[in-house]
């Protein structure tokens, strides 16, 4: 008698395994597949998430179990088989993604504020407000690598730990985070057997969020204590912290701030860079040669996400309550408003599928995600989901700082 094909076996065996893990995924997975138009939806009320299809534009199955997520973010593994999911109440929690079903789950501080995974896929940094510090950990093992407090020194000679925020992957397992009411800027190079933590002091007023260039290069902190950003050329980090967009509110009333914006959500086009202006009603537009400020766009609300399409020539905006029911698009190249969207109510949170052909935007209040064509504006599908709010999708898991 032959033997059986090896290959047709383990095909079999991997649709029965995947069977086996519950009715409500088998239907979508009961043969084999890529993990490449997955992405999760942070549901916050009900402390889950709901696993998608891109492809498909559905909804696979709702997973609950993790935590708090009145504020949370999501990073992939390497492999784009595993999200992290970093919740408000310091949890750290890995969902299989070809399963629906969490596999590990740690609560590693008081609060955190998101993270990143390493270049090499082998660790996860969780940048924490209480106590203010990162901690990483073994991505397979979810086992602690190293702790590095958050100190510095207050100018009444006391100390104090901060709390960190705006952690991102360089190249070179590297991480690179901000500490809030310390105004610095650290480094943390995973690449040695003793980790490294290199300091830059004096950086500005208040760092709330960062960014990181497409290539790794540039990290950038917004300063809510005063007007500007503070850069970090991580190609020549001997040459410090510079400021750029200085006072580009110097003799204007600031707006009361609702919300924080988030410069992960920025945008970049060709050598432009779309920033969102705090407690302004603005989209800032800069010279990336430079870092010149050169436009101000005048937009609906005060910005929180600036998002550029993957083909760089449109950036969507959505914005701070109490202005928070619509969706703005700006066209890169003659940098007018082109659409306004109203999905529902409360939207905040957006994400391109990888090559930009449609959008999905979460409709908090309305418990909805909105799928949009971002070529016609067209209305595609609505998913339901439990007040959604960060979406997230896989191929994040191949690009820096993502």
């Amino acid at each position: 008698m032959p033997l059986a094909n090896p290959l047709k076996t383990l095909l079999a065996a991997g649709a029965l395994a995947l069977l086996a893990t519950g009715p409500a995924l088998a239907e979508s997975t009961a043969e084999l597949r890529g993990t490449g138009d997955l992405g999760v939806v942070i549901e916050r009320a009900t402390g889950s998430v709901a696993l998608v299809d891109t492809t498909h534009k559905a909804v696979l199955r709702h997973v609950e179990g993790f935590g708090d997520l009145s504020h949370a973010s999501v990073k992939f593994t390497r492999d784009a088989r595993h999200a992290f999911v970093f919740g408000r109440d310091g949890g750290l929690t890995r969902l299989d993604l070809l399963t629906g079903e969490i596999d590990g789950r740690i609560v590693q501080s008081g609060n955190s504020i998101g993270g990143a995974i390493s270049q090499d896929g082998r660790f996860v940094a969780v940048g924490n407000y209480e106590p203010g510090g990162v901690k990483v950990f073994d991505t397979a093992t979810l086992e602690l690598v190293v702790d590095v407090p958050a100190t510095f020194e207050k100018p009444d000679g006391t100390t104090d730990r901060a709390k960190v925020v705006g952690v991102v992957d360089v190249p070179g397992n590297i991480f690179v985070f901000s500490l809030f009411e310390a105004g610095e800027i650290w480094t943390l190079d995973m690449s040695t057997e003793e980790p490294e933590v290199t300091r830059y002091r004096d950086v500005g007023s208040l760092p709330y969020d960062a960014l990181v260039t497409a290539n790794g290069r540039y990290y950038i902190a917004g300063l809510f204590g005063e007007d500007g950003m503070a850069l970090l050329d991580l190609w020549h980090p001997e040459n410090g912290v510079q400021r750029i967009l200085p006072d580009y509110g110097r003799g204007e009333e600031r707006l009361p701030v609702y919300k924080m914006p988030h410069l992960e959500g920025w945008a970049m086009a060709g050598d432009q860079a779309f920033f969102p202006a705090v407690g302004r009603h603005e989209v800032l537009v800069a010279d990336t040669r430079d870092w010149s400020l050169t436009r101000r766009i005048e937009v609906h609300g005060q910005p929180i996400f600036v998002m550029s399409r993957p083909d760089e020539r449109q950036v969507w905006v959505t914005f701070a309550h109490p202005d928070n029911d619509r969706v703005q698009v700006i066209d890169t190249r003659t940098l007018e408003i082109i659409e306004t969207l109203e999905p529902g109510e409360s939207i905040l949170h957006k994400e391109f599928t990888p090559r930009g052909e449609h959008i999905w935007i979460s409709a908090r209040d309305s418990d909805q995600v909105v799928v949009y064509d971002t070529r016609t504006f067209e209305e595609l599908a609505r998913l339901p989901a439990e007040s959604p709010s960060g979406i997230f999708f896989t191929h994040r898991a191949h690009r820096i700082g993502l």
